[in-house]
């Protein structure tokens, strides 16, 4: 999966992408380097990001997903608003990706379900503004797969689809550095919940620790695409990132060595 952040604020890349034109011509690029799916979104989740108006969201993603989807290219959209999930729906989108599972908006598993389309439920914790409080766990890889087969279960309750569920296991939301390392070396535990299960750890801070000068984001490609060939000799579904030729051409030589 391919990241386009149609935001101003984003940790990584925040204004780069904030017109439609831009944003387009940065999509069309990841799909050419070889992104399966393009992952627009337009409401940054960085540790401390306030909620966006939703209004202001669709403003930003659906020209964008409109756009993407005309020229053929597969989209998810990224977010945790029901209206936006529905209208996205409409121009076409194949999954949408709540990094709150269905939980900041009571009326996402309806449109989950009536859809039909793909759902990402990721493990959450409260809001970006106050989720590092909560990276309290008496055992996190434990904790976050009962968490995750409970919002699986909720939405399954919902009326959403078993073979539409994607789980992921939110690398960086509510968690510390060590915990996100927890969970990345204990993917088949993840696996064997029984979905298929996306990994989002481009360029997150946690991966800055192992570089030179708490490298700033745009030089944690090598990290993402070394933790993305990892998961997937792991087993992972997916993977989503920045760097789409970087993480691709890890992919690439893991696949070469399979025996």
């Amino acid at each position: 999966m391919g990241i386009v952040n149609v935001t101003p604020d984003s940790f990584s890349d925040g204004g780069r992408y904030e017109q439609v034109d831009t944003a387009v011509e940065h999509a069309m690029g990841l799909a050419l380097a070889g992104a399966q799916l393009i992952d627009v979104g337009g409401e940054s989740t960085r540790p401390g990001a306030e909620r966006l108006p939703v209004d202001e969201e669709q403003r930003r993603v659906l020209p964008v997903i409109r756009e993407l989807v005309d020229r053929g290219i597969p989209v998810s959209v990224d977010t945790m608003n029901a209206s936006t999930a529905a209208a996205a729906a409409e121009l076409g989108v194949v999954m949408i990706n709540d990094v709150s599972g269905g939980l900041a908006d009571e009326g996402m598993p309806r449109v989950a379900a009536e859809t039909g389309l793909h759902f990402v439920a990721m493990h959450w914790r409260g809001q970006s503004s106050t989720m590092q409080d909560n990276a309290v766990y008496t055992n996190v890889l434990r904790d976050v797969r009962n968490e995750l087969k409970l919002r699986v279960a909720e939405l399954i309750v919902n009326g959403v689809r078993p073979d539409r569920i994607i789980l992921d296991p939110g690398i960086g939301f509510a968690k510390t550095g060590e915990q996100n390392w927890q969970l990345l070396a204990n993917i088949p535990a993840l696996n064997t919940i029984g979905y298929p299960v996306l990994i989002g750890a481009s360029r997150k801070r946690f991966l800055a620790k192992l570089l030179e000068n708490d490298a700033p984001p745009s030089e944690r490609d090598t990290a993402t695409a070394t933790v993305s060939a990892l998961a997937a000799q792991a087993g992972v579904w997916g993977v989503r990132v920045h760097n789409v030729a970087a993480t691709k051409a890890a992919l690439d030589v893991w696949e070469e060595m399979q025996p």
